[in-house]
């Protein structure tokens, strides 16, 4: 069976690679702890300085997977917490990694993998992609993503793009200063190789994590009481009759009447 996440180094660079093309590399709760394991295998790894997440196939990653939401159902209060507590520890293992994380997006960004690609330190984007935090259109919130949203883009921009749930572009998202970068499909392989072994070779190892770690504790010293209450939220929301009714209609592939 092929791995849901595959790891690789070369020239001090790690690349973790999300393999589930065949279901647009949505995330489920087993997708969610390999990634989690990967990113702790680079901040240990000794040959790695720059870490890499990216995706195999033509999405980055859809969001919440079919079977995954099927199982959310039948959740308890206490599952949700810890199923909620999972995605967090994954975002903020790689908001605090101890290297530097680019992600490199060569497809849409959806809900939950919007979220991911969020969390990176620097975001390339091919100029076909779409991000979107579409969790309320389904009866879910967009709690744990919302904590770092805030910070990154502002109040009144986040409010714009987590209470409406709309699809964006690559191009809106730079202008949003949600990413870092858009660049064409023919070229974001080798510009983010570049962009990697530039930092490879021209910065301290130390120095950057020193310089991450300083603009995390200065941005974010209000972060864990956010996501602590975010946890909560996702886990009282999943109980309420628009989270059946979402999932309901999104499993029998009806357009939900709000």
């Amino acid at each position: 069976m092929e791995p849901l996440v595959i790891y690789q180094v070369e020239n001090r660079i790690a690349e973790i690679i999300i393999n589930r093309p065949d279901k647009r590399n949505a995330l489920n709760q087993t997708l969610v702890a390999d990634l989690t394991a990967a990113f702790l295998r680079a901040e240990n790894d000794q040959d790695v300085k720059i870490v890499v997440l990216k995706a195999n196939g033509d999405v980055f990653s859809a969001g919440a997977d079919l079977a995954y939401m099927q199982q959310l159902q039948h959740f308890s209060y206490e599952e949700n917490i810890q199923d909620s507590g999972a995605l967090k520890d994954l975002f903020e293992t790689i908001r605090t990694l101890k290297k530097v994380v680019i992600a490199q997006v060569e497809g849409h960004a959806i809900a939950g993998g919007c979220g991911l690609a969020t969390i990176c330190d620097i975001i390339f984007a091919v100029p076909e992609a779409k991000f979107g935090y579409t969790e309320v259109k389904l009866g879910f919130v967009p709690a744990i993503v919302s904590c770092y949203l805030v910070q990154k883009v502002g109040e009144t921009l986040a409010k714009k793009l987590l209470i409406s749930g709309d699809l964006f572009s690559a191009d809106e998202a730079l202008k949003y200063n949600l990413i870092t970068y858009v660049t064409k499909a023919e070229e974001i392989n080798q510009i983010v190789r570049e962009f990697a072994l530039n930092l490879n070779n021209s910065a301290s190892g130390n120095s950057m994590a020193l310089t991450k770690q300083l603009i995390n504790e200065t941005s974010n010293s209000w972060l864990d009481s956010c996501l602590t209450n975010a946890i909560k939220v996702n886990a009282k929301t999943r109980e309420s009759e628009d989270f059946k009714k979402g999932i309901a209609a999104f499993l029998a592939k009806e357009k939900i009447n709000w």
